[in-house]
């Protein structure tokens, strides 16, 4: 009974959070404690073996679409995953007392959803479209849907070697950060930037997997399994009728799981 409602749990949840670039993974631990019963420190792994089984069916749908901005996906992967273990160095020296990072991703999370939630013009209609690349150098520059969009290349970067930072140091998903940070601070439809963070979060999960092993807590395979399972229907069906969602729902809907993010980390700190 655990795995069908594990399934269906997945399923539902990522559906409409690969929508906008993230994996659910974080609506779906609290499931695993408090519905499932699942305390030991090994439902962290477990819920990273969910982003990798989850995760191809979403990147696999945007990138069959032609949304996948492939050199935004290279660089986002490139400077994170060193972010990651840089993040993950700190936390076992001189990052000892994590309250202070809890405090500064809840804060920057916080203003991030409030900026989503009081942006009045969107950046497309519909995701009906492909992405078409048309320069790449130092910055970046696609079109999608007549539109042209660009990115400094070394900000993004930048960018994405902090958040790596914060997810080796923390252990969260790359996607909740970076969905709301391309989307609101560097101006990209979410139509385009979803299957980049998807990806990010598959590669990071793995890394996370290996460093689970490492410290003893080896994850739950028949649950992580199943979650992912029910995780890789959903976000394959979500990835596939996005382009039907206006952005401005899923701009919303960004910022309200950005803002719910930003409240349970900073709810912590009580």
């Amino acid at each position: 009974m655990d795995v069908v409602i594990a399934i269906v749990v997945a399923a539902f949840v990522s559906l409409f959070t690969s929508m906008v670039g993230v994996s659910g993974a974080f609506l779906l631990l609290p499931f695993q404690v408090s519905v499932l019963g699942f305390t030991s420190p090994a439902v962290s792994a477990t819920n990273l073996v969910y982003n990798l089984v989850a995760t191809p069916g979403g990147v696999y749908r945007y990138a069959r679409e032609g949304r996948f901005v492939w050199p935004l996906a290279a660089l986002t992967i490139a400077a994170a995953i060193p972010g990651v273990f840089t993040g993950a160095v700190l936390r076992s020296t001189v990052l000892i007392n994590v309250k202070i990072l809890k405090a500064f991703v809840g804060v920057v999370l916080l203003g991030l959803g409030l900026s989503l939630l009081a942006r009045r013009r969107d950046l497309a209609e519909h995701g009906a479209g492909k992405v078409k690349v048309l320069r790449v150098g130092k910055r970046v520059e696609y079109e999608f849907l007549g539109r042209v969009y660009s990115f400094d290349a070394i900000a993004v970067a930048a960018t994405s070697f902090a958040v790596g930072i914060v997810g080796g140091a923390y252990g969260i998903g790359g996607g909740a950060l970076l969905a709301p940070i391309y989307a609101g601070v560097f101006r990209l439809p979410i139509y385009t930037t979803a299957g980049a963070t998807l990806l990010t979060t598959f590669i990071s999960s793995a890394f996370g997997v290996v460093s689970y092993y490492a410290m003893g807590h080896p994850p739950n395979w028949p649950l992580g399994l199943s979650l992912g399972v029910g995780g890789l229907v959903g976000m394959y069906l979500g990835a596939r009728l996005q382009r039907r969602v206006p952005e401005r729902v899923l701009r919303i809907g960004l910022s309200l799981l950005t803002l719910a993010v930003a409240t349970v980390y900073l709810l912590q700190l009580a």
